[in-house]
This record gives C-alpha cells, sequence and structure tokens, in this order.
C-alpha cells in the first residue's frame, strides 16, 4: 500500500523522538544492535524483505555510515536488527 508522502513526513516528525536504539553489542566479526520503531511507522516498512538505507533513514532512523539491516523480528516487524563490521 502507498501512502502520501506529506502524511509520512508528519508521522515521521511526530514519531522520530520515540524510536528507541539498543547498546551496541558484538562479536568478533560485527558490531549490533536493534532499533524499535514506534508502532505508526511500521506501515512504511517495505510489505516484504529488508529497509534498504534510504528507507531507514527516510523513516528516521539516525545511525553512523555502515550499518545495514540484516533482520526483521518477525513476530514484532516494528523491531529491526542492524549490524556493521567491525573495523
Amino acid at each position: 500500500m502507498s501512502y502520501p508522502a506529506e502524511q509520512k513526513r508528519r508521522d515521521v516528525e511526530k514519531h522520530q523522538n520515540s524510536i528507541f536504539y539498543s547498546a551496541r553489542y558484538s562479536d568478533d566479526e560485527y558490531e549490533y544492535r536493534h532499533v524499535i520503531l514506534p508502532k505508526a511507522l511500521v506501515k512504511y516498512l517495505p510489505g516484504k524483505g529488508l529497509p534498504t538505507e534510504d528507507e531507514w533513514r527516510d523513516l528516521g532512523i539516525q545511525q553512523s555510515p555502515g550499518w545495514w539491516a540484516y533482520e526483521r523480528h518477525a513476530p514484532e516487524p516494528h523491531i529491526l536488527l542492524f549490524k556493521r563490521s567491525k573495523d
């Protein structure tokens, strides 16, 4: 389903400060974190698959460069899991 751009902009502006960012955790290869979107923004995620960097940034998620979404928590699609290489 497609939503009007102006409605999306208003929703992101209204809910951006409610985005939750977990502490970072890591293994030998990657650094990880999860991000919990307000449920009002979930409708703007792609129906299937993972959001691209442009898509998640467009929803107000703010992270330094290098992070990518690698999983959506199936039972709770408003939870996105991110990782980046440890360099």
